[in-house]
Formats: C-alpha cells, structure tokens, sequence
C-alpha cells in the first residue's frame, strides 16, 4: 500500500506548475470575460492536480515494471528502487486519475457541459498510455503533443468554457505558451535523458531529435510562450506585460540549455522551467482579470 511519503512523490513540485498554471490562466480568461466562478474554478484545479499525479504514478509504474528507470539520472522512481511495491504504484495511478474523473463529473453535471466527459475520458486514457500498454506513445516521440494539448489548449479552454459556457479566441490563443511551456518541461526532462532513454530504446523526442535539436527545440518553447504573453497584451490587455515578469526565473534554465548543460546540472534546470511555467501562468491570469 502506498504511504503519505508515496503521495507526495506523485504530488512532486514539478507538478504543481503544470496542474495551476492553465487552471489559473482558463479562470483568468473567465474573470476578463466577467464569467469568474470560483467553485468551477476550483473543481477544475483538482482534475489537473488528480490527473498529474496520477500520469506520474502511471508513469513511475509502467517504466518500473519495463525496467528503462534501472539507470536514472534524475529523482528517484518508486517501482524502479523498490521503494514500493507496482501493485502499489498502479494502485495510486488508478486512485489519482479516479479522483480527476469524479471532480470532473461533478463539474460537468454543475454546468451541463456534457461533451466535456468525452474530453475527460480522452485525458484519462492519454494519461496511462503515455507510459502504459503494449505500444506506449511517450516511447515514440509523442510525449510532448499530448503534454501541449491536454495540459495546455484542453485545460485552459476547457477551464475557461466551463465558466463562460463559449469557447473564445481569448482562451485558446491564451493557452498556447501555456501548452509551450508545459512541454519545455517535458523537452528539458527528456534532454537531461537522452543517454539513458537511448540505452533502454525509449524514443522520446528528444532522442529522435538529438541533443542540440531538443536544446533548439526548447529555447524556441520557452521564448515563443514568452513572446505569445505580449501578443495577448497587445490584442487584448496590456495587464497582460505582467507575464514578462516570467523572464526572470526563465533566464537562468535557458542559459544552461544552451551553454550544453547535461545530466544533475539540468534538473536545475527543470525546477526552474517549472519556475517560469508557474509566473507565468499566474501572471497572465492576474493580468486578463485585471483587464
């Protein structure tokens, strides 16, 4: 059975930024929509936060039980040190997404947006295969598209939709860097991973893409969501320039990609891409509802 201690290596602070981010920017959305509902909102949060936590439990037992985590440079995985059980770790995948599938009925059953069930049950699947099943889409490059649609365009336009009830030009141009970001932290993981994801034959797109192709790849993330902040606040509001308050925790991981940062040094940089995505996130949202 898993342990509190458990429960909190799924709840690990990088997932914190990847469940509030686009939970805040789709309630940001509402609020500049003068649509704000708070409960909506909240009920939202607990969907991404239960869905994150369960795709890492899912992931921490389909890539134990594969046994690509023997050799691992980042922090440590449950099933692959042994520190649990893969009973264990499955069973607190299955709890985690359970939890983001009941918050997500009752938030659909509050606001009559059934469709959105449809959505959730595709998240839900997105979330254990990634890792899961006999032909794992993470192993194959695609790890980063599922990360920039449901954690970035699906979170925060489903977020703002289920408090407005319509989907606007706002909400989906706003979840793009918030999607660019989400991935760059997949982009800077998988970076730090290439020797050992190599080795295992796990085909992330960072091994399909090489080294100086994933840092390429995930300097133009973190400078496009940047720059998309400041079209929004050129179109929309000009609140919005909070987001480039984002260019400081942003500076420091970008400098270590590109001066060719390897192995511990880029977990670093992940906390801090992790960092930027959270600024970011609520400084846009504070922004679109101060406009």
């Amino acid at each position: 059975m898993a342990t509190a201690a458990d429960w909190w290596h799924g709840a690990r602070p990088r997932t914190l930024p990847a469940a509030i981010a686009p939970v805040a920017v789709g309630s940001g959305v509402a609020a500049y929509e003068g649509a704000f509902d708070a409960v909506v909102a909240l009920l939202a949060l607990v969907v991404a936060l239960a869905l994150q936590v369960g795709v890492n439990y899912a992931n921490d037992y389909s890539d134990g039980v594969r046994g690509t985590d023997l050799v691992r440079v980042g922090p440590t995985r449950l099933v692959a040190s042994g520190a649990a059980t893969p009973a264990a770790v499955r069973r607190a995948a299955f709890a985690s997404l359970g939890v983001g599938i009941v918050a997500g009925f009752v938030v659909v059953a509050m606001t009559d947006a059934w469709w959105l069930l449809l959505v959730g049950v595709a998240a839900v699947l997105a979330a254990w295969f990634y890792t899961g099943g006999a032909r794992p889409y993470g192993y194959r490059g695609l790890g980063e598209v599922s990360v920039f649609v449901f954690f970035g365009l699906v979170a925060v336009a489903g977020t703002a939709y289920l408090q407005t009830q319509q989907l606007t030009w706002l909400a989906v141009v706003a979840a793009v860097p918030v999607g660019l970001l989400a991935a760059a932290l997949l982009v800077v993981n998988n970076l730090r991973d290439i020797p050992t994801d190599a080795e295992a034959g796990k085909r992330t797109l960072a091994v399909r893409l090489g080294d100086r192709g994933t840092r390429v790849l995930y300097v133009a993330m973190v400078v496009g969501a940047l720059v998309l902040g400041v079209v929004v606040a050129v179109v929309w509001t000009e609140w919005v320039l909070l987001t480039l308050l984002a260019l400081v925790p942003a500076v420091p991981p970008v400098g270590q990609v590109i001066q060719g940062a390897t192995g511990r040094a880029l977990i670093v940089a992940l906390r801090d891409t992790g960092r930027t995505q959270l600024l970011f996130g609520l400084t846009l949202a504070v922004g679109l509802a101060l406009g």
